[in-house]
């Protein structure tokens, strides 16, 4: 028997956001002037639901990508088990639900379900209550291109023993028909509601809210791609990686505008925009893979200078300021720069909270998912991964060990083209690790990662002297500075042309020598 399956888009919003959908044309009943889809007689009452999350006291559910809930529907409870969490927006899961008779859990129920194997072999198999989520929740059944579609639209709260937190989302469940007619209606309904690519679960949203991360940066979380995946399942798993990794630091930006989570979202797209690159000759016959990495780098360039200025205010100018303490000059300075982030974070908050902005990440994630690259047969696509890694991987090692030889002679744009190549390098051998199994394969991974790091981390401290220039240069043309600023300026500006910003500088180079040798003679964990 085939295991059930809930195909579903989901899209964040706020309470009057969610209002505002409640009363789009496309949700409603009646169906007129719309050229593409309708809403169908039938659209359900508001009713509360009431969800209780479980999970072993280890975590083991968690571990193993399962969600296990019981959820009361007025004096009705089901119990579901849910296999897989997605990754950005599409949440295609393998889906189990049995009607129980209370709020308790039912062991029985479990059968034919992972759980059963997994509290079997478990060493602590107790199941204990994590969190609650109560929401307020209405469906509406609505017929989009060929597609039959339920529009849930849902606000509420979960319910934590650390807090609580507001939920809102639309979720626009494929009940049949193909899946680009849910990007279609999400895209025609954004055109009028502010909706963002929902990147997190309900589940999720409530483990991220007890463990205390719902609003601290995250890393990149990517689970390693299968040995046997294909390219286009490595591409998809790899993008999607990167735009839940790009969402999820920017909730945290936007509310609480955190140097570090703007620092992860620059992380995020030049790991989307190296893996384009990285799959071009897969994704070649699609034209859209280069005008969304172009687009992508267009809107986002501002992002460049506020991150600049956040590691000066928050690294190079402290260190100056540690070693002259008593001067005035770059304590004037700092506040003058300060006020400059200020407007540079301002614009980073314009672009986050443009349609513009939203309807990118939207874009990017329909043409993922549903783009024409997607389509019909390919001979890159639908073969090992492993074919097109070992490849690309291959031809950056040979760039990096050639562009990089005598770095410390380069120029520094020389210099910048090793750093680059670097960068993809790097995220190649994170993206494509779990391709090459066995020990000897990690173990050699391992060292060649540590080299790659040590390679990068130097030649960045080189790009940071590069950056306090390119600040204070900045700094130059800008009329009406204190005159206190400017002795400030010109104090640290003096600093970097010191003997000891010299020798750093040397150091660096010499670290960065000895790292691309270092790396160069190590054996690849692709062979």
């Amino acid at each position: 028997m085939d295991t059930p399956r809930e195909i579903e888009l989901k899209l964040d919003c706020t309470g009057p956001d969610l209002a505002a959908l409640g009363a789009h044309p496309l949700l409603q009943g009646h169906g007129e002037g719309q050229a593409d889809g309708h809403s169908e007689a039938g659209a359900s009452e508001p009713k509360l639901l009431a969800a209780t999350y479980y999970d072993t006291e280890d975590g083991a559910l968690r571990a193993a990508d399962l969600t296990l809930r019981v959820r009361r529907t007025g004096e009705s409870f089901v119990q579901t088990v849910k296999a897989g969490s997605g990754a950005a927006g599409l949440f295609d899961r393998a889906e189990w639900e049995s009607p129980v008779a209370g709020e308790a859990l039912d062991p029985s129920a479990f059968a034919g379900t992972p759980v059963a194997d997994l509290i079997a072999e478990a060493k602590a198999p107790a199941l204990v209550a994590q969190f609650r989520t109560v929401v307020m929740r209405s469906v509406r059944p609505v017929t989009y291109g060929a597609s039959r579609i339920a529009a849930t639209l849902d606000e509420g709260r979960v319910e934590t023993e650390k807090g609580d937190a507001p939920l809102c989302e639309l979720e626009l469940e494929l009940e049949s028909g193909n899946p680009a007619d849910l990007f279609a209606l999400a895209q025609a309904l954004a055109e009028t509601v502010p909706l963002r690519v929902g990147v997190l679960s309900k589940s999720a949203r409530g483990f991220a809210l007890r463990d205390g991360k719902a609003a601290r940066p995250s890393k990149s979380d990517m689970s390693p791609l299968p040995k046997d995946a294909t390219g286009g399942e490595a591409f998809r798993h790899i993008a999607l990686g990167c735009l839940r990794h790009l969402r999820l630091n920017e909730d945290v930006w936007r509310h609480a505008r955190d140097p570090e989570a703007l620092h992860q979202m620059r992380v995020a797209l030049r790991r989307l925009r190296t893996a384009l690159w990285l799959f071009r000759p897969m994704l070649a016959g699609d034209a859209r893979a280069t005008a969304l990495g172009d687009e992508i780098k267009r809107v986002t360039e501002p992002f460049g200078r506020a991150r600049n200025l956040d590691v000066f205010l928050e690294s190079t100018l402290p260190e100056e300021i540690a070693r002259r303490p008593d001067e005035p000059g770059l304590v004037a300075l700092r506040e003058r720069l300060e006020t400059e982030r200020d407007r540079a974070h301002d614009a980073v908050g314009a672009i986050l909270a443009s349609p513009e902005w939203r309807g990118l990440l939207l874009d990017l994630l329909a043409w993922i998912e549903v783009g024409p690259w997607r389509e019909g047969a390919g001979k890159l696509r639908d073969a090992p991964a492993r074919e097109l890694a070992t490849e690309v991987l291959e031809r950056l090692r040979r760039r990096i060990a050639k562009r990089g030889r005598h770095i410390e002679r380069l120029d520094p744009e020389a210099r910048h083209r090793v750093r680059i190549a670097g960068k993809k390098l790097r995220y190649g051998a994170e993206f494509f690790a779990g391709l090459y199994g066995g020990r000897k394969a990690r173990r050699r991974h391992k060292a060649f990662a540590a080299a790659l790091s040590d390679l990068q981390d130097h030649l960045g401290g080189l790009n940071d002297l590069a950056t306090a220039h390119a600040v204070m240069a900045g700094l130059a043309d800008e009329s009406g500075p204190k005159p206190d600023a400017l002795d400030g300026q010109a104090l640290f500006a003096a600093g970097l042309a010191t003997a000891d910003a010299e020798a750093k500088a040397d150091d660096l180079l010499a670290g960065a020598a000895e790292a691309h040798g270092t790396l160069t003679d190590l054996k690849p964990f692709w062979r």
